[in-house]
């Protein structure tokens, strides 16, 4: 067991912590102090994390946070390291979009998409209030995506998920404030082949097309969204909540025409 947090140490739990936009937020925050518990199915992504943070700064569970009875798990092991959280980031998700043609999406696949971004940030979040609570003010980020604005082909499981875990944003943020505020970062194109698992690892070399479809003329970061995370975390934004901030350097915003 471990020992329990100071109670003036801030603390926050990251689900999909082991990898991408998950793994580059965990840093984020341990860098500034923070205690991290990160959730995920892979025990090697957990057990790379675990070696790139001093001893101590973070709790590593491997645990499917779509399903009801490790998520109670998990939060009763948190329970025991910390008195109390300031923050609950829901990032968990399947990072591939594409399901193939309608006809042939399977009810599995369909709900794979749906338990591993909304039923696992309704599981997490309902695990995580009386802890939030414990720290008021406090604060739930749940990660969507563009995607829940606008869809390519072949995205329904994705697209449904995301625009569902926006809708539960606003509905939990209409219950549980002033306590609890919630919100939603929506990330488009972020890289995030350099935060992966060492044997998944990439560091891709962007096309200049693939750079000027964004207004800002690149491909986003996995730091842009710890940053947008930290900020809706923060006092900064103590009169935000119920919201949608979309981070994609303005993507979503360029009309483009094929000649």
């Amino acid at each position: 067991m471990t020992d329990k947090t100071e109670k003036n140490t801030p603390a926050v739990v990251i689900t999909g912590g082991g990898a991408g936009i998950g793994r580059g937020t965990a840093l984020h925050f341990a860098g500034r102090g923070w205690k991290v518990a990160a959730l995920d199915k892979d025990a090697k992504a957990l057990a790379e994390l675990l070696a790139l943070l001093p001893k101590g700064r973070l709790l590593a569970i491997e645990c499917d946070v779509g399903k009801e009875d490790p998520v109670r798990d998990a939060f009763e092991s948190i329970a025991d390291w910390t008195d109390g959280l300031d923050l609950l980031v829901n990032n968990a998700g399947i990072a591939n979009p594409k399901s193939g043609p309608l006809e042939d999406l399977t009810l599995e696949a369909w709900q794979g998409w749906i338990d591993a971004s909304l039923t696992s940030a309704f599981l997490c979040s309902r695990a995580a209030v009386a802890m939030l609570r414990k720290r008021a003010p406090a604060a739930i980020v749940n990660v969507t995506s563009s995607r829940a604005l606008q869809s390519e082909p072949e995205t329904y499981g994705y697209a449904a998920a995301k625009g569902g875990l926006f809708a539960l944003t606003h509905a939990m943020a209409v219950t549980l404030g002033p306590d609890i505020r919630v919100n939603a970062v929506a990330p488009g194109w972020i890289e995030t082949g350099p935060w992966q698992k060492e044997a998944d690892r990439t560091d891709p070399d962007h096309s200049k097309r693939a750079k000027e479809q964004h207004l800002v003329g690149r491909i986003g970061r996995v730091e842009d969204i710890a940053e947008a995370i930290d900020w809706l975390a923060g006092e900064k934004s103590g009169f935000v909540t119920g919201q949608q901030l979309v981070v994609d350097g303005g993507m979503t915003r360029l009309m483009q025409y094929d000649a």
